[in-house]
């Protein structure tokens, strides 16, 4: 055999090694993880919570071409925060593009009932529970601290899963006794009432001051305490 038709035959089967060494196969499972890390990088995690990424499965008959290059991800800019196409690109000298539908969860730390809550019940340990849920099927102002509101009671009854917020529980109620706190810049003092509504953190509530029979309005501070600022 001749130089040169041995040069010919060992070029061929350089450049057929070559490709087939260059040419990656990818498959579904490779292509729907790469979509889902590239959100996961790409999303700003909530504060207090957390993202759930769930891409699509991609149609078993959509036939996945080789690449000779590594596989890039990208987000087109306009775009859902909860609902996406991530484009998977293959940039070689065939290209081919695919679009892998995206959802994005956020979710969060929220208290809930773990057991049915009779109303009136005082809330503890035995009867919550800390669950993550999806924030944007969350109505109201939640709460996710247990020790925040242990010792509060239940408005209303509550059946198990069901979301504890602001709303629903009285950290001060009505008929029972409270600390009043008086306070300024130059002085602290403590006395006890007696409630005459129920109201949550944060609110204005009429208390009776059992010393003095007056009736004053005071801002719930925390469990059975309210203060006035003087």
């Amino acid at each position: 055999m001749s130089k040169l038709k041995i040069f010919i035959s060992f070029s061929l089967l350089t450049m057929l090694a070559t490709l087939d060494c260059v040419a990656t196969t990818y498959d579904a499972e490779y292509i729907t993880k790469l979509a889902k890390t590239y959100v996961e990088e790409h999303t700003e995690q909530p504060r207090h919570g957390k993202i759930v990424v769930t891409p699509a499965a991609i149609d078993p008959r959509i036939n996945i071409k080789p690449c000779s290059v590594p596989l890039s991800a990208n987000i087109p800019q306009n775009y859902s925060s909860r609902n996406l196409n991530v484009k998977i690109s293959c940039e070689s000298s065939t290209p081919w593009q695919l679009f892998i539908p995206v959802q994005v969860e956020t979710t969060i730390p929220v208290l809930v009932a773990k057991t049915k809550i009779a109303k009136g019940s005082t809330l503890n340990e035995q009867n919550l529970a800390i669950e993550w849920r999806n924030l944007y099927r969350i109505r109201g102002e939640i709460l996710n601290d247990i020790d925040q509101i242990k010792g509060a009671r239940s408005k209303r009854t509550l059946m198990p899963g069901r979301a504890v917020t602001k709303k629903v529980i009285c950290v001060v109620c009505k008929g029972e006794v409270v600390t009043i706190v008086a306070q300024s810049d130059n002085f602290h003092i403590k006395t006890s009432g007696v409630a005459l509504k129920n109201a949550t953190f944060g609110e204005q509530v009429k208390v009776r001051n059992t010393r003095s029979g007056k009736t004053i309005t005071a801002q719930v501070q925390s469990i059975n305490q309210v203060a006035i600022n003087l």
